[in-house]
């Protein structure tokens, strides 16, 4: 397989995708530009994750159902899950 070909993961968040950091490194600033009212904690962030990590839907960090990349989709206080699993 070439290296630059990415490797779809099965129920993998893009933070442990160590070997593509600099492919995800715009998405990480987004999710680190996140901050005050508009920020999730970071227990709820966590929980967030745990349901996402568990979702049949989950394929490479992204949401089967919308498309989004979980991880940006958790940190944002104010959303939800389209299938109302959080």
């Amino acid at each position: 397989m070439s290296e630059d070909v990415l490797r779809i993961c099965k129920r993998c968040l893009t933070r442990e995708m160590i070997d593509k950091d600099e492919y995800f490194q715009t998405l990480r600033q987004l999710i680190a530009d996140v901050t005050g009212d508009e920020r999730s904690s970071d227990r709820l962030y966590e929980e967030r994750l745990s349901v996402c990590k568990n979702c049949e839907r989950l394929a490479d960090g992204l949401c089967g159902a919308c498309g989004c990349y979980v991880e940006l989709r958790a940190v944002i206080k104010e959303n939800h899950c389209p299938y109302d699993k959080w």
